[in-house]
């Protein structure tokens, strides 16, 4: 294979963190910087990984930096390889998490904008990009199983959807 056609993508983490009652899910609405190519979506929390860091480290430090909660515990729900994503057309390699229980009060806000719970049943209502509606129920289904999926986009829109479970 040559050195162009490697796959190197960007190895990020994204959470989402049930209340302790499992119904709601800590949320962050992207409005505070206005060349964030995620302006007005919800997201779960999350970031890229540094150096020298596992994917379990980043993620509970994105946590903790981005909303001032230390987990106790969480589940890798799956992966998503997302192709051609964003304005810049990246490659990401996402490893999603779903945190079940943790220590603190989130903060009301953070760099990226406002910080809430909402009804897991109800995220489909919410602005957000439009491939999460398709992996997003299976982070929160009732399958132990992992996800592993692959989501190309065109602009906007997802593409080539396909997901598989071990």
């Amino acid at each position: 294979m040559s050195e162009t056609q490697r796959h190197r993508p960007v190895v990020g983490t994204l959470g989402y963190i049930l209340s302790p009652d499992r119904r709601n899910v800590l949320l962050v609405h992207r409005t505070y910087r206005r060349t964030d190519e995620n302006l007005g979506k919800y997201n779960g929390v999350g970031g890229h990984l540094e150096r020298g860091e596992g994917v379990g480290e980043c993620m509970t430090r994105e946590i903790r930096e981005e909303t001032g909660l230390e987990v106790v515990s969480m589940r890798l729900r799956g992966t998503v390889c997302w192709s051609d994503f964003g304005p810049n057309k990246e490659e990401w390699l996402g490893f999603v998490f779903v945190v079940d229980s943790f220590r603190g009060e989130p903060f009301a806000d953070n760099d990226e904008g406002t910080l809430s719970w909402h009804p897991v049943e109800a995220l489909a209502d919410l602005p957000m990009w439009k491939g999460d509606r398709l992996f997003l129920p299976l982070v929160f289904d009732g399958d132990p199983r992992p996800f592993h999926g692959y989501m190309r986009y065109e602009g906007d829109e997802p593409r080539d959807w396909h997901y598989d479970r071990f």
